[in-house]
């Protein structure tokens, strides 16, 4: 055979080899750019576009809040009641996970702070929020290791004096958000937004033990089976703590405390802007309501969580645990009594101190007391702790 045409037989079954793994390859090729085409499109379809949808309607639901954040800004609730927060509002803020930031933040404020960085970052958030250093115990910011733990600064002895002549003083500094009478088995929030004792309280079954609260019990009917004294009646108080403030807080007046329920909760803002537009905003969030007797019968020390506040601790009830995750406190509220028996019961001086925030938050009194006590204070004003809440008969009697 002549060589020739062997080399071109040859020549021409390579090339017809090399063209079938060509088009294999190209063939293999398609199919996998085919297979990664419909497994993307089923990725936009499944993953993507519903991801992007939420985030369109998030979004505009966020606008939406601003608007009305906008709107309501410079307005009273009392004047304005359709400026008050829709249900919908509502679920758009509470969408917000305010329990992961708040859980970061408290991370971020427990961080080891090198001493160079020490001066300049503690001393920022100082003249931000106008806190006073020449009140604290140790006025050097050197010696604040954290954030978290200048948040957590004890004052100098003396500079918060408690009045000796009233009964129930302020729990810690803040501002008032409101007090009064409670009317109805409601509580004023803000001037305008009210909210119910007994969503506040929950079933109050703390005297006697686990039982079921009376099927149909109106809201008076709540408020009433919480006195001691028929002749007496409920009144309220809140105390907003601003992030400059000293964030622990202390017993307003001698009791003793046997109750405590803990309600998991949200961990919503309570600024007062939030608090004149979300009704009911202490009874959504996280709280630690204790639950006790003073001289005129019930009392109740509440301090509520918020964001960036997930952290309440009570000095006296190490058992609490603030800011978990849902999956580990699934229930609405846990109950625990303190019995005198098993020595749990917290019996507390006025000006005690009894915990502490993480930042700032919320203090709710609730207690019985005289149809005469009557309030010194007034809507936003600052209060110090250990300052006479109530006007006393003897200043009463001088004043005449």
């Amino acid at each position: 055979m002549d060589p020739k045409v062997e080399r071109r037989s040859v020549s021409s079954s390579s090339t017809g080899e090399s063209g079938d793994v060509k088009t294999t390859i190209a063939a293999t090729a398609a199919t996998t750019a085919a297979f990664k085409g419909a497994k993307n499109s089923r990725w936009r379809r499944f993953i993507v576009k519903p991801f992007v949808y939420v985030q369109f309607f998030f979004g505009i639901g966020l606008l939406a809040l601003a608007f009305q954040q906008f709107r309501r800004k410079n307005a009273h609730p009392e004047q304005s009641p359709e400026l008050i927060a829709k249900d919908w509002e509502v679920l758009y803020y509470r969408i917000i996970p305010f329990r992961a930031i708040s859980r970061a933040w408290g991370w971020l404020t427990n961080r080891h702070l090198p001493v160079w960085a020490r001066q300049p970052i503690l001393g920022l958030y100082a003249r931000t929020f106008n806190c006073n250093l020449e009140e604290a115990l140790d006025g050097n910011l050197e010696n604040y290791s954290c954030l978290a733990e200048f948040f957590r600064r004890k004052l100098k002895s003396g500079v918060r004096p408690i009045e000796p002549a009233s009964s129930v003083v302020a729990p810690s500094d803040g501002t008032v958000l409101n007090f009064g009478r409670v009317t109805a088995g409601m509580m004023e929030q803000v001037k305008g937004v009210s909210y119910s004792l007994g969503e506040f309280l929950g079933p109050a079954y703390w005297r006697n033990g686990p039982e079921v609260q009376p099927a149909g019990q109106t809201e008076l009917e709540y408020e009433k089976s919480l006195l001691v004294n028929k002749d007496n009646d409920l009144f309220h108080c809140v105390i907003y703590l601003a992030p400059g403030d000293y964030h622990c807080f202390h017993s307003p007046v001698d009791w003793t405390v046997n109750f405590r329920r803990h309600f998991p909760g949200a961990l919503l803002s309570v600024n007062p802007s939030i608090a004149k537009w979300v009704a009911g905003l202490f009874s959504l969030n996280e709280r630690a309501v204790y639950v006790g007797r003073w001289a005129h019968g019930f009392f109740s020390m509440t301090p509520v969580g918020a964001t960036n506040v997930g952290s309440i601790r009570v000095y006296a009830d190490e058992k609490l645990r603030t800011n978990c995750t849902k999956w580990a406190l699934p229930l609405p509220y846990y109950d625990r009594y303190m019995c005198p028996e098993d020595s749990d019961e917290i019996p507390l001086q006025k000006g005690e101190i009894f915990g502490e925030f993480n930042l700032g938050s919320t203090i709710v009194l609730i207690f019985e007391a005289p149809k005469d006590f009557e309030f010194k204070i007034r809507p936003g004003e600052k209060i110090r702790m250990g300052q006479s809440l109530h006007f006393t008969h003897s200043a009463t009697e001088a004043s005449d």
